[in-house]
């Protein structure tokens, strides 16, 4: 579910990129080494603007959080408190022209194709 949100973020132009982890083997030992994949600032930004966006666009609000925080936690996994954590970012001087960069693609898209990531969000929370 996470990758639809990714695809559905960058088809929107909100500058979110998906996942790829690839697998590299030694030659001679056969050992494995998967590269943890990187989360950007974009899809930080893309995801902290949901949070402006969704909530005039959805009726259920508690599922809307509960599906944000599922979205936060899976893109911040080592914080406790990734909502705040997203917000904390959102307040950062070094943040400020990605977030403005989100929310302008997310004027683009329009409200009707955002309500549809918030509507896809909201049934995220199950």
């Amino acid at each position: 579910m996470k990758n639809i949100f990714v695809k559905t973020l960058s088809a929107l132009s909100l500058s979110a990129f998906a996942f790829t982890a690839g697998s590299t083997f030694a030659a001679d030992e056969k050992i494995e080494v998967t590269p943890t994949p990187k989360v950007t600032s974009q899809e930080l930004a893309a995801i902290y603007v949901l949070s402006e966006v969704c909530p005039k666009l959805v009726s259920d609000q508690a599922k809307f959080e509960q599906g944000y925080a599922k979205l936060a936690k899976e893109y911040l996994p080592n914080e406790k408190a990734p909502v705040a954590a997203l917000e904390k970012l959102s307040k950062q001087k070094s943040f400020a022209k990605i977030l403005k960069e989100a929310q302008a693609d997310a004027e683009k898209a329009g409200d009707a194709k955002n309500k549809e990531i918030c509507k896809e969000l909201t049934a995220y929370a199950n």
